[in-house]
């Protein structure tokens, strides 16, 4: 008893430990891709933009306290390692040496981190574009571009954080989270391909088919038991159907408060929850039914299932027309083999995340 006793605080520090950090780097992320959301919905229902609109201060303090909560376990850790102080590899992963080992990271809040600084510097770049060029057209400005990698990658890390306690309940719901939030923030990174030029294949739609199966698969492979990818899917199911009803809102909202009028033809769906493929829950009981296949199999599925919806969507959305046979036919066979590679892809960083856990949660996995 007397032994009992003892560990079971001793345990429940050590949970807090990684759930509170990872909890802050989650919530900046979740803040970013609200206010990426809104500020989409802005550019499309009102126009006027500057670098301190509310959608923009939303997304940058989110990336900050994704950023502030990073090197806050940074600085924890390298403190304790030069103290000769134990550090336990639940909070971020194990410690790597950074510039010389002056400091010791955590990996996954390195990445999160390395992120977060990626993304002040491109901030900075936008408000040099915003001095030059006044409010933005359009969202995929080259400065744009480079912010919404850098979240991106905050992102990244913060799938990873939750991949090291994918052994606890905290680790596997925040992992199902933090990879949901990365597969629907990955769909506007796609907007750059619209600089390719226009020919017999959706480049968007590829696009969003790829990245969408290999954060699936990823997340899926890391968590590696029944239900993980139908999980994700609902998450951003969920998700998807709160911002298509808030993005609209809290844009008009603003308006007003503003004093600007929205503009006199809305295009009448939200902007970023209209990106993400609808049929992405189609996908995630194509994994689960075909979880003993090679990825590949599964992966060729998914992206032509993604292919050959996205039309529909479209046209149930946005109104828009079908494309010709000969451009659908091509996009659903190129989608489908870029599905295969994402499913090689996403259960190999599944395989990469599996190890950032500590040694006896690997024997075990």
């Amino acid at each position: 008893m007397a032994v009992t006793a003892v560990a079971a605080p001793s345990a429940k520090i050590a949970v807090q430990k990684g759930l509170v950090p990872a909890s802050f780097v989650l919530a900046g992320a979740l803040a970013s891709l609200v206010g990426m959301s809104w500020d989409i919905q802005w550019h499309d229902d009102v126009g006027p933009d500057t670098f301190f609109t509310l959608p923009h201060l939303l997304m940058y303090s989110g990336s900050a306290f994704a950023g502030l909560a990073s090197l806050f376990v940074v600085l924890t850790t390298t403190a304790n390692t030069k103290r000769g102080k134990a550090v336990d590899p639940i909070v971020g992963g194990r410690a790597v040496g950074v510039l010389g080992r002056t400091f010791a990271a955590p990996v996954g809040y390195l990445i999160s981190g390395s992120g977060a600084a990626l993304f002040l510097m491109y901030g900075l770049w936008d408000q040099v574009w915003h001095s030059i060029y006044g409010f933005d057209a359009v969202i995929d400005s080259p400065p744009h571009i480079g912010l919404l990698l850098s979240v991106s990658i905050t992102m990244v890390g913060t799938v990873m954080v939750f991949a090291v306690a994918r052994d606890r309940r905290w680790g596997v719901n925040g992992l199902v989270v933090a990879a949901a939030t990365l597969l629907m923030f990955s769909m506007v990174t796609v907007l750059g391909l619209r600089a390719l030029p226009d020919g017999l294949v959706d480049a968007i739609t590829v696009g969003s088919g790829f990245l969408a199966v290999a954060v699936l698969f990823a997340g899926a492979h890391v968590l590696n038991r029944r239900g993980a990818a139908l999980a994700i899917g609902a998450v951003v199911a969920a998700v998807q159907t709160v911002l298509w009803f808030f993005s609209p809102w809290a844009a008009e909202v603003y308006a007003d408060a503003m004093g600007l009028p929205l503009r006199d033809y809305l295009e009448g769906y939200p902007g970023m929850p209209s990106m993400i493929p609808m049929s992405l829950i189609l996908v995630a009981v194509v994994v689960e039914v075909l979880r003993a296949a090679p990825p590949w199999v599964p992966g060729l599925v998914g992206g032509a299932v993604i292919a050959a919806l996205a039309p529909v969507q479209n046209s149930l959305v946005q109104g828009s027309g079908f494309p010709g046979a000969d451009k659908f036919l091509v996009t659903v066979v190129v989608g489908a083999a870029f599905g295969a590679l994402a499913g090689m892809l996403g259960h190999r960083f599944g395989q990469m995340m599996r190890h950032l856990a500590p040694e006896k949660e690997n024997r075990h996995a």
